[in-house]
């Protein structure tokens, strides 16, 4: 059983920066890529950005292209996500979430094994 606990989330302005973290806790972790999903109220989840554990690689919702960065630390077995120049629209509790094994596209929430809890960002005008 792998848990994954968010962490970083808050209240900012527009324009400011956030750094979440998502953390894996379990004996073993065998991953192939983890997500970050994002749900603002009356809204449908959705892809964020996500990263390949093995070799690094990235893919980005296009709202968010050129301002927010996913990286993974493999030893800390931990996945970040570098939100720049936030802006109202990217008020939403945020999700990380892992998948397991290997999968031809990360941008389905419903291809993750695992979830977080959750960590709120709000972003105000």
């Amino acid at each position: 059983q792998v848990q994954l606990v968010e962490s970083g989330g808050g209240l900012v302005q527009a324009g400011d920066s956030l750094r979440l973290s998502c953390a894996a806790s379990a004996r073993t972790f065998s991953t192939y890529a983890m997500g970050w999903f994002r749900q603002a109220p009356g809204k449908e989840r959705e892809f964020v950005a996500a990263i390949t554990w093995s070799l690094g690689s990235t893919v980005y919702t296009d709202s968010v292209k050129g301002r927010f960065t996913i990286s993974r630390d493999n030893a800390k077995k931990t996945v970040y996500l570098q939100l720049n120049s936030l802006k109202p629209e990217d008020t939403a509790v945020y999700y990380c979430a892992a998948r397991t094994s290997y999968t031809t596209t990360l941008r389905a929430a419903w291809l993750y094994d695992y979830w977080g809890q959750g960590t709120q960002v709000t972003v105000s005008s």
